[in-house]
């Protein structure tokens, strides 16, 4: 197959090998070093999981408990705690106790940020 648009994988490639030097030397300067990199793909695995944007979703709306979320979520108070453990080691939430209850809430305006960018990517 010669250059151009390749049918099977409907994929452009360049049609030569020609290294832009240039180009690589700017990219390269702007280029997060691996603990970076590695730190930003961790904190994208937490958003992969459907419970966990469940109740972030919620915690937008209201400061709840562990037996607030397993009620409106349908699911164990266990499960929801694994969960919020995460959240809570990735810093995206917050909690308090108040008498025998823990309250959770998000840790800051970043995390919705975070997901209003995605969800304005998903719907274009």
């Amino acid at each position: 197959m010669s250059g151009g648009l390749n049918t099977q994988t409907e994929m452009e490639y360049c049609d030569t090998h020609e290294i832009h030097r240039e180009r690589l030397q700017k990219v390269n300067e702007g280029m997060p070093d691996e603990e970076e990199i590695s730190d930003l793909s961790d904190l994208f695995k937490i958003f992969g999981d459907s419970t966990r944007l469940k109740i972030l979703f919620v915690l937008f709306e209201e400061e709840v408990c562990v037996c607030d979320l397993a009620e409106l979520l349908n699911m164990t108070q266990s499960a929801i705690s694994h969960q919020l453990k995460v959240l809570k080691q990735s810093k995206l939430v917050n909690s308090r106790r108040d008498g025998k209850s823990v309250f959770y809430s998000l840790a800051d305006d970043h995390v919705r940020s975070i997901i209003a960018q995605g969800r304005e990517h998903i719907e274009e």
